[in-house]
């Protein structure tokens, strides 16, 4: 198995050499193309192009892996330039115009589907980037890229280093919150600190009565990154607004969404403005009996505040559906959630996995898996899941080398943020969001490792259509949900007794309600990203629009004096396309319905369908098609409708 060389670096020094060695070799490779003479072949063009993809995206991904993992502030700046490095060379690639020559004469009419696709992605992304431009024009164009990939990392390196906290000097002030949170919080020095990293912001804003201290961790929560960020933001979006006019498009949203599935900005905004309508009555019975909620405490309350939607929602579903996340948390000690999320994957899909120990990784708590299917190894992982200072402070998967058929396994890591049971007193319970969040992210790790089977880097997963990424980590929820899924691994840690079917039932229609008011918070996020990026940023003051914004899509006011936009790390990720999770959520929505339709849905055969359908073949053919030929018929709206319908406000 190929190893990630550069991943599992020790030094700075070691991540420069690798990353220089990968991208010189693409060097080397790109002079190979261009000296070749007489006529173009696949074997004199595109399988070189092929190497040189390979290796530098190895820099690239490793490096970015680096850059948000690496425990060393000095190997995380290697992995940045590594990174920033390798971006700036694909940039190069992509303008260079003898080498789209070269492949405008390659003539692959007669090769098989899969190639076919590789070279028109490759000709389409060329002319994306601008190779048809002047010299100057092309050379403003590279250099814009550079400065993007940086003030990018910059972006990020901002929101992942400005971790905040508060200090409370009585335990009392944590009433409502589990006994194990409050016993891993004990006083030091006299006061107990809460800081905004994900396990200790999250149940406070979802259990402490005392209402001053989730306004005053959500005032620190929404204003990490702040304010570095608010001019590098800036900056961010000027210069991608410049990129996308050198490249003839009226904004960077009009040039972005246009290899997505969706097609352009304006059906983008479309899509927004139907789900909005399509979840605004429900969102408004949501709010009311919040509200309502609200006033039992507050006689006199008018509206709800930034810090009360989680605190309420859990009341609501307590009191309401007799129903508090609080019960189901014993049933989700971290070790079995990771096991039952590989025996779950494992009855579906025909694979079992083997803990790799002894394998080096950039952190003593970095797990290492193989996966196989009936004994042929498909690849390896990686689990980066506790925090610690310095790393990528959410939740996310990373590839790191590129299943390509016949040359290598695929590899990726898994980092997220839950609660270490090395550290915790006591059992590492998660909560149920935490646990879904595990089956979500873990369907990316699957999605890398079962389309190991590519022949293209242009047809590996990588370059799937961003706005389907999402779509296969969505429908692994559900088995993070549903009773037959959550009954197979979620057993009290102290009884070992499997979680009870009343409860299973109890929570989701717990769950189902304010279903409303969490797609339109998810609506405002969409909306924000692609007002960013559709319009000329002279125009644009971040928080006035993001507050205009919030006021249009999420019925809960801004919170006047924060800045959320300066920690919302995906308006440098996904820029303009944050509706992708909302666009992926109804693909989803529709993917699930034909398990719904079985006895089980833990359904080997329909799963190895939707694996062979769906996962393995990367992006050798449009998202579109893919899921037509699973479904058997085009994509409806009609699941996600439902979805959102269920439960209601009683």
């Amino acid at each position: 198995m190929t190893s990630p060389a550069l991943a599992l670096a020790k030094s700075a020094a070691g991540v420069d050499r690798l990353s220089n060695a990968g991208i010189g070799r693409g060097k080397q490779l790109l002079k190979k193309i261009l000296s070749s003479r007489g006529r173009r072949t696949v074997e004199n063009t595109l399988v070189p192009y092929n190497e040189i993809l390979e290796a530098v995206y190895e820099v690239a991904q490793q490096g970015e892996l680096l850059f948000n993992v690496h425990p060393e502030t000095g190997v995380r700046d290697a992995g940045n330039r590594a990174y920033q490095n390798a971006m700036s060379f694909l940039t190069e690639l992509t303008l260079n115009r003898p080498l789209y020559e070269a492949f405008t004469r390659l003539d692959v009419k007669t090769k098989d589907a899969e190639t076919r696709h590789a070279v028109f992605k490759i000709l389409r992304d060329f002319k994306r980037a601008g190779v048809d431009k002047d010299d100057s024009t092309r050379a403003r164009i590279k250099k814009l890229n550079e400065e993007i990939t940086a003030v990018g990392s910059e972006f990020d390196r901002n929101i992942n280093d400005d971790v905040r906290s508060i200090e409370i000097e009585d335990a009392q002030a944590l009433d409502g919150l589990p006994g194990d949170y409050i016993a891993s919080h004990p006083k030091k020095d006299g006061t107990i600190r809460i800081t905004t990293n994900y396990p200790d912001a999250l149940p406070v804003f979802q259990y402490a009565k005392n209402e001053e201290v989730r306004r005053r961790l959500q005032w620190e929560f929404l204003n990490r990154g702040y304010p570095k960020n608010m001019e590098v933001l800036d900056r961010l979006l000027v210069k991608r607004n410049e990129l996308a006019r050198l490249l003839g498009y009226k904004n960077y949203a009009a040039y972005v969404t246009e290899d997505k599935m969706i097609g352009s900005e304006t059906a983008a905004g479309e899509f927004v403005e139907k789900i909005s309508k399509a979840s605004g009555p429900r969102t408004k019975r949501d709010y009311q009996v919040l509200l309502e909620q609200k006033r039992k405490q507050s006689p006199f309350a008018e509206r709800l505040e930034p810090w009360d939607p989680s605190f309420y929602i859990e009341r609501v579903r307590a009191e309401k559906y007799q129903f508090s996340s609080q019960e189901a948390r014993p049933y989700f000690q971290f070790e079995r959630v990771r096991d039952g999320i590989f025996g779950i994957t494992g009855r579906l899909f025909g694979v079992h996995y083997r803990r790799v120990r002894g394998a080096p990784a950039w952190h003593e708590s970095v797990e290492v898996y193989d996966a196989y299917d009936d004994g042929t190894r498909l690849g390896r992982f990686y689990l980066d899941l506790h925090p610690r200072p310095g790393k990528f402070n959410h939740a996310a998967a990373f590839p790191l080398v590129v299943g390509l058929r016949g040359v290598q396994l695929p590899q990726a890591a898994l980092v997220c943020n839950f609660l270490d049971p090395k550290t915790t007193k006591g059992p590492a319970l998660m909560e149920h969001n935490d646990v879904v969040t595990f089956f979500h992210e873990f369907g990316h790790l699957l999605h890398d490792i079962f389309s190991g089977g590519a022949r293209w880097m242009k047809t590996s997963m990588g370059d799937i259509e961003w706005d389907f990424v999402e779509a296969p980590s969505q429908m692994l929820e559900e088995w993070a949900r549903r009773p037959e899924g959550l009954q197979s691994f979620a057993t009290h840690h102290e009884t070992g007794k499997p979680i009870p079917r009343e409860m299973v039932d109890r929570m989701e229609r717990a769950q189902a309600f304010a279903r409303g008011l969490l797609v339109r918070r998810q609506i405002f996020f969409a909306a924000l990203s692609l007002n960013y990026y559709n319009r000329d940023p002279k125009e644009i003051d971040t928080t006035a629009l993001a507050k205009k914004l919030n006021s249009e899509y999420y019925p809960v006011p801004w919170y006047d004096g924060t800045h959320f936009q300066c920690n919302f790390g995906h308006l440098n990720g996904y820029s303009a396309v944050y509706y992708t999770y909302m666009w992926s959520l109804v693909i989803a929505k529709d993917l699930f319905t034909p398990f719904q339709k079985k006895k089980s849905i833990i359904n080997p055969t329909q799963a190895r369908k939707y694996r062979r359908t769906i996962l393995e073949p990367g992006s050798a053919r449009p998202a579109a098609k893919m899921v037509r030929e699973y479904l058997g018929r085009p994509p409806k709206f009609d699941a996600f409708r439902s979805w959102l319908n269920e439960g209601g406000a009683r």
